[in-house]
């Protein structure tokens, strides 16, 4: 196949970059740019020299219109400007912003302040939270991938909401994340000497992930509404971890719940649930497409807490879109995916 990608010079373009190039059906993978064209690759990252010679291109939406494949790695608020484009043409289109994993116009433009895509694209994009809507996906031109923070947090909630064991109104989402999720792009908030040995809240009850999250939990549940969401950033590069509190509306003990999980995702290769007692680390996924997921019930307040680790920039991002990839391929969904975590 060819391959297209667009925003190739952030995080999550080179995390694909680094992906595909190691994909069996991938032949060709272009990268394209709106700030870098015509820049040498290796010259933007300097760890692929001697293993890439590729240039960076414009965006050219003919040449992409004819690829096999084009994932818009792109800031919000670009996506939507490309996506229609592609709609049609030869070319299926994977999109990591959030322009289209909002089905409500309004929502998109309350929380990311600005005007939303046009209804017929956002109607057209399948929601790729793989583990969860892989029928959809197979069948799918276009893809809205989730975010990081929906997509440990979702695949955390996913049995206790489709199996109605929680109290929803009572769920609140604890969320912490290295700061490669900000981008490349240098800022007062990512600058070394503000996030070393420092410990931040950030966009406290206005993070843009939040109404991503409830869309998927209302329709799991009638009784979902609005959660608590907070946002932290911690002094490391790669990782997410979530933590999730919710009142159980049955007594349930640690071993059922855990029986449960290992039910629920036994045929996802991807989700690894730990053994009873063992909680995951962030360094435990670094590198690789794995969501791990431990959970435990507190008999004395009758609540549950589940804790989600990811790889923000692979299962949160660029390797989740590789995987929806190979559904929408009809390929084994671990194909180029099979990497072992690095460790320490």
């Amino acid at each position: 196949m060819e391959v297209g990608i667009v925003g190739s010079t952030g995080y999550g373009g080179v995390e694909l970059y680094r992906l595909l190039s190691n994909h069996p059906n991938v032949n060709v993978c272009i990268l394209y740019s709106s700030s870098l064209e015509g820049s040498s690759y290796a010259e933007q990252y300097p760890h692929l020299s001697g293993l890439s010679q590729e240039r960076v291109k414009p965006i050219m939406i003919e040449e992409m219109q004819q690829l096999d494949f084009v994932f818009l790695a792109v800031p919000s608020g670009v996506s939507k400007e490309l996506a229609h484009k592609l709609i049609g043409k030869k070319a299926k289109a994977i999109d990591l912003s959030g322009d289209l994993r909002l089905k409500d116009p309004g929502e998109y433009e309350e929380w990311y302040k600005g005007e939303s895509a046009p209804q017929d694209v956002l109607e057209k994009a399948v929601y790729g939270l793989t583990e969860i809507n892989r029928r959809a996906i197979r069948e799918a031109d276009l893809i809205a991938n989730p975010g990081c923070f929906p997509t440990a947090t979702l695949l955390g909630l996913a049995p206790l909401y489709q199996q109605d064991l929680i109290e929803p109104q009572s769920l609140i989402v604890d969320a912490k994340t290295g700061l490669s999720g900000a981008g490349r792009k240098a800022t007062q908030s990512s600058h070394f000497a503000e996030t070393q040995e420092n410990l931040r809240i950030y966009k406290v009850h206005q993070h843009q992930h939040t109404p991503e999250i409830e869309q998927q939990l209302k329709e799991w549940s009638s009784e979902a509404g609005p959660i608590t969401f907070t946002t932290h950033l911690i002094p490391m590069t790669r990782g997410i971890m979530v933590t999730m509190y919710a009142d159980l509306k049955d007594t349930c003990t640690t071993e059922q719940l855990h029986t449960r999980y290992q039910s629920f995702y036994e045929k996802h290769p991807f989700v690894r649930i730990r053994p009873v007692g063992q909680f995951p680390s962030t360094k435990e996924v670094f590198g690789t497409n794995f969501c791990d997921l431990s959970i435990k019930a507190d008999p004395r307040t009758n609540r549950v807490t589940i804790v989600s680790v990811i790889d923000n920039l692979v299962k949160g991002a660029a390797g989740q879109a590789v995987q929806n990839m190979n559904v929408m391929l009809g390929l084994d969904e671990m194909t180029g995916l099979h990497h072992y975590p690095i460790y320490p």
